[in-house]
C-alpha cells in the first residue's frame, strides 16, 4: 500500500512538471540541498554519452623515492571533476548535461577507514545545483574495498545526453 502511494505522489509530481517535448525531466529530491535529481527522464532525439570512470591527479606526483601524495577527498573530487569536464568538452558536453553518475568511494585511512561523503558533497554541489550551472544528475554513490590504484579516494563516471542537431 505504502509503494502505491509512493507512485501516487511521484506521478503527480511528474504531471505537474513543467516540461517541453524536447527537454530532459528533471525531477528534484524532495530536499532541495539534495547534490541529485530524484529522477531524470530523457526523451527521444538525443544522443546518449557514456563518460568513463576517472581518478584524481595526484597533488603531488611521486618522486625521488617518496611516494605520491593524492590530498583529501576535496582535492580528490574538485580533480575527478575538472578532468571528466576536459573529457566531456571534447563531444561539446558540459556538467548541465549529466543525467546519470556513479561516484564510486574508497576507504578514506584520515576518516578510520570511513568515507568523506560530506566532503565529496560539498565540493559536488559547486559543479551542480548552482545558478549557473542548476541541473543535477541521477546520482549512486557506492563504498568500495579499493580502487585501481593505491592512494586515489573516489572514481566518478557519468552519463551524458545532447539533444541530436538536425541536419538542414
Amino acid at each position: 500500500m505504502k509503494f502505491i502511494r509512493v507512485l501516487a505522489v511521484l506521478g503527480s509530481l511528474i504531471a505537474a512538471w513543467p516540461i517541453h517535448a524536447d527537454d530532459v525531466m528533471r525531477v528534484p529530491e524532495a530536499a532541495a540541498s539534495a547534490p541529485f535529481a530524484a529522477l531524470v527522464a530523457v526523451p527521444p532525439g538525443y544522443t546518449t554519452y557514456y563518460i568513463s570512470g576517472s581518478i584524481a591527479a595526484p597533488k603531488t606526483p611521486a618522486a625521488n623515492g617518496k611516494p605520491a601524495d593524492w590530498g583529501d577527498i576535496a582535492y580528490q573530487t574538485a580533480s575527478v571533476l575538472d578532468s571528466l569536464k576536459a573529457t566531456m568538452a571534447k563531444a561539446g558536453l558540459d556538467f548541465g548535461d549529466v543525467v546519470q553518475a556513479h561516484v564510486y568511494m574508497a576507504p578514506d585511512p584520515a576518516m578510520g577507514g570511513g568515507m568523506d561523503f560530506a566532503g565529496m558533497n560539498k565540493v559536488w554541489l559547486t559543479r551542480f545545483g548552482t545558478p549557473t550551472q542548476p541541473n543535477k544528475p541521477a546520482r549512486a554513490t557506492f563504498k568500495v574495498a579499493a580502487l585501481v590504484a593505491e592512494g586515489p579516494l573516489l572514481e566518478i563516471e557519468f552519463i551524458a545526453v545532447k539533444k541530436v542537431k538536425k541536419m538542414k
